[in-house]
């Protein structure tokens, strides 16, 4: 089964202007993301890549030892990016796997277990989630305070299929206080920003606009409910701090705070 990891690595984001340049303790967003992609697929057969629409971007993935695709400007989307880079290939991967970017904090373990669900032939679309505690979830609450639309969440079934993704933080919980004292645990889930998909699942998603729910929550993976394809979640314990995407000045300055306080996973 061939995979082709990508990470798309767009210049102009409007929030965090040339972001994947952008440093964080003095290593940049995009060598963070390709050194944990590294990581996740040691020992194993996967090829990785960046997808990108700068030539900027893709010397310095070249600098750090990694290879690079220059795509199309217009495309929007990480997904799209993703897909476009596979088409590349002289021969189309079975499993492409986009690797956000802007996500060099999560945990290691997130990668390769999404390249094992998807050995099932059954699974069309995989992502990771993790489950809060009660201390993380107080702090995604202050978090979102100062920035709503960061971190999503995700309300899935027993058998680990997603029912939704959203920036709001659900399920709602009634009783909490009653649920934190009984020793209960954190009954909500934070999607980490990757996904796996099996070719033909990725090429149906891209050949169909965007949908309503889509555009209001600003979450991509919603398509996949209005095309009627599932996505199997995979549990993966938290990484060395919890930390989602960085999509602004203070999520760099959060990510900074952490890696002062708790150490730099990325020299780990």
């Amino acid at each position: 089964m061939s995979v082709l990891v990508v990470i798309p690595a767009r210049i102009g984001s409007t929030r965090l202007p040339s972001k994947p340049l952008r440093e964080i303790a003095g290593v940049t967003l995009l060598h963070r993301t390709i050194a944990l992609a590294r990581r996740g697929i040691a020992g194993g057969t996967a090829t990785l890549v960046v997808a990108t629409d700068d030539t900027r971007v893709a010397d310095h993935a070249a600098v750090v030892g990694c290879a690079a695709i220059i795509t199309d400007a217009t495309i929007s989307s990480g997904s799209g990016r993703a897909l476009a880079a596979a088409l590349t290939l002289p021969a189309p991967p079975a499993i492409v796997v986009n690797m956000q970017g802007d996500a060099p904090f999560q945990p290691i373990a997130a990668l390769p277990h999404v390249i094992a669900a998807l050995t099932d032939p059954a699974v069309a679309v995989a992502t990771p989630v993790v489950r809060l505690s009660w201390t993380a979830l107080d702090a995604l609450r202050a978090h979102k305070q100062v920035t709503p639309f960061s971190g999503t969440t995700c309300v899935r079934a027993p058998n680990g299929r997603a029912h939704w993704f959203s920036k709001t933080i659900l399920p709602a919980i009634r009783d909490e206080a009653a649920l934190r004292a009984s020793g209960q645990p954190c009954p909500i889930w934070r999607h980490v920003g990757l996904y796996g998909y099996r070719l033909a699942a990725l090429q149906t998603f891209e050949a169909a606009p965007p949908s309503a729910l889509e555009r209001l929550e600003g979450l991509e993976q919603l398509r996949f409910f209005d095309l009627g394809i599932a996505i199997d979640t995979v549990e993966v314990a938290p990484a060395a701090f919890d930390l989602g995407g960085i999509d602004t000045e203070a999520d760099i300055a959060r990510a900074e705070a952490l890696i002062a306080l708790h150490g730099d996973p990325h020299l780990s």
